[in-house]
């Protein structure tokens, strides 16, 4: 039986999150809605969703105070949704952990196509496929990368990524030691659910850093600045 997606829609406006249902629902996902960030936070740690559409300007507690909250425990792929188009403020979004950035006014069908394109990236690594023959592990000096199981571990201890975090270290670690652009990066890693700002490789690669620095910093320092170039994950000569 195919997996009936959950997704949790975040939004002051109830004209929104109605017109989100709609579109979602006819989709075959089933939704659930909160209209402030506390109501949010709640259903996001009681509930394991696959996707949360989150509006960034909320009453009280905003788009991205939710955002660095969920992060702190869960990897739940996160789509903000803004009115504030601006770089700065894509940039803000994708330091705070979000996954995709979709500026109001929208086309609910181009939302509805990134919601589609993030599912399918995150669900295609997120379970151990049962009927597999080999077992997909890249191993490095205090880093391991199991890639049937989505798992990450730095020093022996497992690494909570979200999925973009993730697709991004497997990638570099797929071809160590070699070079890659920004540009190369937002290509392959992101592909067409997300357009232009090379900043958001750099975000992202800060925050691979810093979760894999927790448990071992030779680990982190894997992941080097190619400086004018873009970046690489080199592995220890010793």
């Amino acid at each position: 039986m195919e997996k009936q997606y959950h997704i949790l829609v975040v939004d002051d406006e109830d004209r929104i999150r109605r017109l989100l249902r709609m579109y979602l629902e006819r989709e075959g996902y089933l939704i659930d809605e909160a209209e402030n960030g506390e109501i949010a936070l709640e259903m996001a740690f009681s509930t394991d969703y696959d996707l949360i559409l989150l509006d960034l300007m909320l009453p009280g507690m905003d788009g991205l105070d939710v955002c660095g909250e969920i992060r702190k425990k869960k990897a739940t792929p996160i789509i903000m949704l803004t009115a504030r188009g601006e770089e700065a403020n894509r940039v803000e979004g994708f330091e705070a952990g979000t996954d995709d950035y979709v500026v109001k006014p929208f086309s609910p069908r181009e939302l509805v196509h990134r919601v589609k394109a993030v599912l399918r990236r995150a669900s295609a690594t997120a379970f151990l496929t049962t009927d597999t023959e080999t077992h997909n592990v890249l191993v490095f000096p205090e880093l391991t990368i199991d890639h049937d199981a989505h798992e990450v571990k730095a020093g022996g201890k497992k690494i909570q990524l979200t999925p973009k975090e993730y697709e991004l270290l497997y990638y570099l670690a797929k071809s160590p030691d070699k070079v890659f652009t920004r540009e190369q990066l937002l290509r392959d890693v992101w592909h067409y659910e997300f357009f232009g700002d090379l900043r958001t490789v750099d975000t992202h690669v800060k925050r691979l850093r810093e979760k894999l620095n927790r448990a071992s910093s030779r680990a982190a320092k894997m992941i080097t600045t190619v400086w004018g170039v873009g970046y690489k994950l080199e592995v220890p000569k010793e």
